[in-house]
């Protein structure tokens, strides 16, 4: 199959290939884009697990604050 797409893309003229890479470097940072999301969703998700496991082994009973939302 590899040789079929290259066969193919030899057959494409200088602006079609410039359009094959554009959609490709779209795709990619769409990509980057999503990884990045990945991560940072991740890294929330392993400090919430880390703030509730301090939590459970906190006192029963006990009052405390607790904020709202994540930038306090």
């Amino acid at each position: 199959m590899a040789m079929s797409v290259r066969g193919e893309m030899e057959k494409l003229s200088v602006e079609q290939l410039k359009a094959v890479k554009e959609q490709t470097d779209m795709e990619v940072n769409l990509l980057q884009d999503s990884l990045n999301n990945i991560r940072t969703a991740t890294t929330r998700l392993e400090l919430t697990s880390s703030a509730l496991h301090d939590l459970s082994l906190r006192p029963t009973g006990k009052k405390m604050l607790v904020p709202l939302t994540a930038s306090l």
